[in-house]
């Protein structure tokens, strides 16, 4: 089994958010594999189906942001999962917009909700980060992810939640390692990101 899991915020308000690209690629990818993602479940909406192999849940917990850990740590006792069965899909502010990072373990770097899952699962699982940060500087981070796209990622959003629906994929099909050759950034981009959120290759 994989359990496919965006973290975002519940409601219209922050549906069109930087905060909430996690939500958007698991609802790409829950549209390419035939999945509706509407059963309520470990404080989740969650839908299931197969890819390739796999018994594929697609979830997004509903706790907000910051307590994310608690869906995804329900999500694992509800299916008896362990978490090296969880792919976890995250904006990144420390990424620059457009850019994806897959790791198989690491630590939550500065990302909240990330810190919530890695308080409540570990660190034993694997990622998909989206980098949602701009090419001026943000003043206020918390402002920022929760203020709507700016014109510059809406024109390229379709595009990005894509690819990274299309990364996921080949997680599932082709594994971890396939995916972060195809779709991680250039090595020396990688090194500096590495050295910031603690994660070893």
């Amino acid at each position: 089994m994989r359990i496919v899991v965006g973290l975002g915020n519940p409601g219209e308000r922050f549906a069109a958010t930087p905060h909430n690209l996690g939500f958007l690629v698991v609802d790409k990818l829950a549209d390419r594999l035939g999945i509706e993602i509407r059963r309520p479940e470990s404080q989740s909406l969650v839908g299931r189906g197969r890819c390739g192999e796999w018994d594929v849940v697609v979830a997004k917990p509903q706790t907000f942001m910051n307590l994310s850990g608690q869906a995804v740590q329900k999500l694992l006792a509800q299916h008896q999962a362990s978490p090296e069965e969880v792919i976890v899909v995250v904006d990144d502010l420390d990424l620059p917009w457009g850019r994806m990072r897959i790791r198989e373990r690491g630590n939550a770097g500065t990302h909240n909700g990330m810190r919530s899952v890695v308080g409540a699962v570990g660190t034993d699982f694997a990622r998909l980060r989206m980098g949602i940060a701009p090419e001026h500087a943000v003043s206020d981070p918390a402002a920022f992810v929760l203020a709507p796209f700016e014109k510059m990622q809406r024109q390229g959003l379709e595009e990005f939640v894509d690819r990274g629906a299309q990364a996921l994929f080949v997680v599932l099909s082709e594994g971890t390692r396939a995916a972060m050759n195809q779709f991680n950034a250039a090595p020396e981009a990688e090194s500096e990101i590495d050295s910031r959120d603690g994660t070893t290759q």
